[in-house]
């Protein structure tokens, strides 16, 4: 007796034939890019959930809990203020009383960049078993831990606000321009954080070494000290590079969102800001978003593999 069962119709169809036959698909395929988007535009409620979720158990294990999200860039305000406002004593080329906020808004806003790209390396990599358990856009992950670091920016704008105002930098007009700089940031930390994930995802030594890529990208921009005094005299290429470099870009950005008149009144080396900075902020947070968004779709049938 045969226990072969009969070959039938299907007899000598490929798998590929069979699966057009019955109109079958590739399990976690990629969709096409306008598709995936819709997908994850359908799970924004999720992102945000997971996002907030993500925050609040952070510091449950802390006894002062969420004021560590305002504690910690502020620690270390206190400790670049010593180092490169008292003992290098770079504050005394700013007008009095000014250099405890404009380093503080520098710190604040860089330390929103590093973190998205450190959060944004350990998206995938921290997160296998849920990707392995669920079906959902994989971009949902890194722009979730990049609304996680805009949340807790949004937090401790409360303190840079007040350590503006003590210093005594009065609201103005400009303040207005806060908001629009904030979310070109958010795009440009999308879209590296974007990128990021995927490299993590491959390579997971990576996050070993982006802290020292990241703190010798600080000393680059200008958050202690104002990096354009420091090169001006430099070779023009190397001036060029300081000037678009996107942490300096943003960092101009805010803080003339918040003190233009005290520094304008006080007539510093600096009285206004360059037109050129809103073009470039504009074109790193369109371009890097963009590339970023593509980047990490081209692998999304990749990641939780192997």
């Amino acid at each position: 007796m045969s226990l072969s069962a009969p070959r039938g119709a299907d007899a000598g169809l490929t798998p590929k034939q069979l699966a057009d036959k019955y109109g079958l698909s590739v399990s976690g395929a990629r969709p096409g890019l306008f598709a995936y988007t819709k997908q994850l535009w359908a799970r924004r409620h999720f992102i945000w959930a997971f996002a907030t979720a993500r925050l609040v158990a952070q510091y449950t294990d802390a006894k002062l809990g969420q004021l560590w999200q305002v504690v910690t860039p502020l620690l270390n305000c206190a400790v670049f203020y010593l180092v490169f406002g008292v003992i290098l004593e770079n504050k005394d080329g700013f007008p009095p009383n000014t250099y405890i906020a404009w380093l503080c808004i520098g710190v604040f806003v860089f330390q929103f960049t590093q973190n998205a790209v450190q959060s944004g390396t350990r998206a995938i990599s921290d997160n296998l078993g849920l990707i392995r358990a669920l079906h959902f856009p994989r971009a949902s992950l890194p722009i979730a831990f990049t609304v996680i670091q805009l949340q807790q920016l949004l937090i401790s704008m409360v303190v840079l606000v007040v350590t503006v105002l003590a210093s005594g930098i009065a609201p103005g007009r400009t303040w207005l321009l806060i908001v629009p700089a904030l979310i070109l940031q958010t795009m440009f930390n999308t879209g590296i954080s974007l990128i990021m994930a995927r490299i993590g995802a491959k390579t997971s030594d990576i996050s070993q070494l982006i802290p020292f890529v990241m703190r010798a990208w600080m000393f680059l921009s200008g958050v202690m000290f104002s990096i354009q005094d420091r090169v001006h005299k430099w070779p023009h290429y190397i001036q060029v590079i300081c000037a678009v470099n996107p942490a300096s870009v943003y960092m101009n950005l805010l803080r003339h969102a918040f003190a233009p008149i005290i520094y304008n009144k006080h007539q510093p080396m600096h009285q206004s800001l360059p037109p050129h900075q809103w073009t470039y902020g504009i074109l790193w947070a369109a371009g890097l978003f963009v590339i970023g968004y593509v980047f990490f779709w081209k692998a999304e049938e990749e990641y939780g593999r192997g």
